[in-house]
């Protein structure tokens, strides 16, 4: 795991805005031309948070980040404050560095040190780590607040429930070599990376062994010889952990090695740092991934509108610019977004931001993560109430992982 330092408590903007102000998108005016954030792959699409900057596609308009929006239903995001010409994004090194590690400090920062008495002991055996830019989007005073939740350790992680295991989806009956998990036809997934910038409760990899899994360990040479050897891998998967915690040389030492293999046509990454930190996609990272000669997919992982405010929609913006398809896949999550108004406005914003929505997870069984379960028959209805809702191409397919078998198993 990434070990945080720099940890001295910071203050936290609180996200207090009224309706009025939430409802009333304040639009910067620095710099020189206005680029809006479009919809790939479909014309037309109305702008939905204008960025203005002088800098071209692949060197990011910079975003400061501002408070989340507070209620579910809202429409569309405040849009965050642009800095003017010549400003860069914040290092997202130093957003990991002073990521919160302190289930304290977290209560204390939301005003809610009443909770501290109800933390288990040692975080249930999972670390907290959650961004700052993160917490900021969260509501003060609100101990149902649906980002703290997913972050939160509580009491329950630590009961015992039938059919819940440390393997959840079959990755380790499924490794082929260190860090290389191979489960489905035409593809392969890399562990690229042990850690990520948010530790999510319901990880279904909470208890992975990642000390002695990582394909980027020797320089991915393990990993590339496995797939060398295995020409009906069409598509490499990126995931860990979270592979873009890893340097952006680190990610070109792999495509470079890639670069040897002609079956492989198509990289894909899965990653939650564009949602919890997004000035991890500067312009470094957005050039490295538009000078690849393979097809690009980037997969999201937010669970709920308010995770999603305008720097996420900029930073959307410069992987679009890159070149990259953008994805969305969720977790159907008790308490958190199990009802069919949070995942209308989900996909009705990831939409806005140029994203399409993909999977929603029913949860992995993965012990401790068991208190956030949504029956089956409840999955079902608020999918019936989505497809009601919204036009097909944003109701995202709802399936479960069984290990073993050859696909997601639509529920």
């Amino acid at each position: 795991m990434i070990t945080a330092t720099g940890s001295s408590r910071q203050p936290i903007t609180p996200n207090t805005a009224g309706p009025s102000e939430r409802d009333l998108p304040v639009h910067a005016e620095s710099g020189t031309c206005a680029r809006p954030i479009h919809t790939a792959g479909f014309p037309g699409q109305p702008a939905a948070v204008p960025i203005r900057s002088q800098r071209s596609c692949l060197d990011p308009a910079t975003t400061t980040q501002t408070s989340g929006i507070s209620d579910p239903r809202a429409a569309s995001p405040r849009v965050a404050d642009v800095p003017g010409p010549g400003l860069a994004l914040p290092d997202w090194r130093q957003g990991l560095r002073e990521a919160v590690t302190d289930p304290r400090e977290l209560l204390e920062l939301l005003q809610l040190p009443q909770l501290a008495a109800r933390l288990p002991a040692a975080d249930a055996g999972f670390p907290l780590r959650v961004p700052r830019a993160f917490i900021r989007r969260m509501r003060q005073g609100d101990a149902r607040d649906p980002l703290l939740l997913q972050v939160l350790p509580q009491s329950a992680e630590l009961d015992v429930t039938p059919g819940f295991s440390d393997d959840a989806v079959g990755d380790l009956g499924a490794i082929k070599a260190h860090g290389v998990i191979h489960k489905y036809q035409g593809r392969a997934l890399l562990i690229a990376a042990g850690s990520c910038a948010v530790n999510c409760r319901y990880c279904f990899r909470r208890h992975f062994p990642y000390a002695e899994e990582i394909a980027a360990a020797h320089a991915w040479r393990e990993a590339i010889d496995c797939l060398a050897e295995d020409d009906s891998i069409r598509e490499v998967i990126l995931s860990g952990g979270d592979p873009l915690v890893l340097s952006t040389q680190k990610l070109t030492d792999l495509t470079q090695a890639l670069r040897a293999l002609p079956h492989v046509v198509r990289l894909r990454i899965h990653s939650r740092l564009p949602v919890v930190l997004p000035e991890r996609i500067d312009a470094t990272l957005c050039a490295w991934l538009a000078n690849l000669p393979l097809q690009r997919v980037v997969v999201l992982h937010a669970n709920h509108p308010n995770e999603l405010d305008a720097s996420v929609g900029a930073a959307c913006a410069r992987l679009r610019d890159a070149g990259a398809t953008l994805l969305n896949q969720s977790v159907l999550l008790r308490g958190i977004n199990d009802d069919a108004e949070a995942l209308s406005g989900l996909s009705e914003r990831l939409f806005e931001f140029g994203v399409l929505p993909y999977y929603l997870h029913q949860l992995d069984r993965v012990r401790g993560a068991a208190h956030f379960g949504v029956p089956d028959a409840r999955a079902r209805e608020i999918l019936d109430q989505l497809r009601h809702r919204l036009p097909g191409y944003l109701v995202p397919r709802l399936v479960r992982e069984v290990p073993g078998e050859p696909a997601k198993r639509p529920v």
